[in-house]
């Protein structure tokens, strides 16, 4: 059984809050279950990359999201993943 990733409520006209640079990822507020999930990395990246949507994200951040997640191997991908959203 999938689990759906959950987010706090948000306004819809207002982009999740970003992180300070250093402070731990950089849209804390969104929060995304990878553990138990497909490990596929194209399915980790649809996770995020929904999540980063659904929370308001702006398109530009979400497009940069997808190229750095994208420039290297999956232990990559998932610390890009980590850098950007709260994952567990």
């Amino acid at each position: 059984m999938r689990r759906k990733f959950r987010l706090p409520p948000m306004p819809k006209d207002e982009p999740a809050p970003a992180a300070p640079i250093g402070e731990g990822p950089k849209y804390p507020a969104i929060k995304v279950r990878l553990v138990g999930n497909d490990g596929n990395a194209f399915a980790i990246l649809a996770n995020v990359a929904g999540a980063l949507k659904k929370a308001n994200v702006p398109h530009d951040e979400v497009a940069k999201f997808y190229q750095e997640a994208t420039a290297g191997n999956y232990d990559h991908l998932l610390a890009t993943c980590m850098k950007w959203v709260d994952v567990s």
